[in-house]
């Protein structure tokens, strides 16, 4: 178990490609963050510096309180699970989970025993005949991330573990990997690009664009409170509906006028914009889809598409030029609405968020 700190780390590509830029962030004994973020983002590569498996440009990584920029990989006592699985072909799984012990030269009981209870933790016991050909793609991840838990490193490093395995592997493993968790309780870095493992898992998440954090925080914070729409778009799913607005103030009270229907905010919008002397103007208003509903009156809009996705109908409708979706509950007796059926688009009030359209910042957030 170990903190792990990250401070000003850069990585430059060519001397010109900036991957990953002043990245700063304290990672707690036995905390569990989650880094996510679109491709391209510079996620992997900042986990890759962890391991050592990329060189760091600037900036210094420490390890539980040592500073590791120049330690070896295998000096680092920390563990990877790849995205592939990585996992020798010509091996049984029992030999695979076991190869990190016996190039630790452990005694044969030693590494049996360790084996054999990370075998046990990830219900794989039956499993340790067979070779990887003859395992499905969830059963040799469990096999990986066995392999890895065997060394009982300080830090686990796990690059986009789930990320070939099909919806309902996805899901079933993502449950896995919150009980291991808690039955092993070391510190966890975890890379994806998938916002519902990174809401499910982490206890907190560290959203990352273009090589920059754009936001750390519990789930909650992160979904709840975006400090920028870049955040309020990725995480949640559909993703935020973003509507160029104004911003007006008139006796104290604040509007928003969106595809030219007047709204205006809850209780405590309210309270926010006044405490911080929001001044009116152009803004960009963001609306949830769950937040968003069929009306008396409301956001003039055409249905382009609506989809039944099971519990809920998935509406898309088009406001001028500004595309809207709408989550609607799915029930007896209600139909989902035709192709370019015209209807009404109200936005739940006490749910709006305003960010600047210059920048894109919240500016309801802290």
């Amino acid at each position: 178990m170990a903190e792990v700190v990250f401070r000003h780390i850069c990585k430059t590509y060519d001397k010109t490609m900036e991957a990953v830029k002043d990245f700063n962030l304290t990672v707690a004994d036995r905390e569990f963050v989650v880094f996510v973020g679109p491709s391209g983002c510079g996620k992997s590569t900042t986990l890759r510096m962890v391991a050592g498996l990329e060189e760091i440009t600037a900036g210094e990584l420490y390890i539980n309180g040592r500073l590791v920029n120049n330690v070896l990989p295998r000096d680092r006592d920390i563990s990877m699970v790849f995205q592939n699985y990585a996992l020798y072909p010509h091996m049984t799984v029992y030999d695979n989970i076991a190869f990190p012990l016996k190039m630790a030269k452990l005694p044969k009981a030693a590494i049996r025993a360790k084996v054999m209870e990370a075998a046990e933790i990830l219900e794989i016991t039956e499993l340790l005949p067979r070779k990887p050909k003859a395992l499905s793609g969830g059963q040799r991840q469990r096999v990986a991330i066995g392999r890895a838990i065997v060394r009982e490193p300080q830090v686990f490093l796990m690059d986009e573990p789930l990320s070939n395995l099909d919806a309902k592997l996805r899901s079933q493993m993502r449950t896995e990997l919150v009980k291991l968790r808690q039955r092993i309780n070391t510190t966890f870095i975890y890379v994806t690009h998938d916002q519902t493992e990174a809401m499910t898992l982490g206890d907190r998440i560290v959203v990352m664009e273009a090589g920059h954090i754009r936001q750390t925080g519990t789930p909650v914070e992160v979904f709840t409170k975006p400090q920028n729409r870049f955040v309020a778009g990725f995480i949640g799913t559909p993703q935020m509906n973003f509507i160029d607005a104004e911003l007006s103030l008139s006796g104290g009270v604040y509007r928003v006028c969106a595809c030219g229907f007047p709204l205006e905010p809850g209780a405590q919008v309210q309270q926010i914009l006044r405490e911080r002397g929001a001044a009116p103007g152009p803004v960009v208003l963001g609306v949830r889809p769950e937040h968003l509903h069929p009306a008396q009156e409301g956001i003039a809009a055409r249905v382009e598409m609506a989809e039944l996705t099971g519990s809920t109908v998935q509406l898309r409708a088009r406001a001028g030029e500004t595309e809207l979706v709408a989550n609607l509950p799915f029930g007896a007796g209600i139909v989902p609405p035709p192709h370019d059926a015209p209807l009404h688009l109200f936005p739940e009030t006490e749910y709006l968020y305003l960010f600047a359209r210059a920048d894109g910042r919240s500016l309801l957030a802290d």
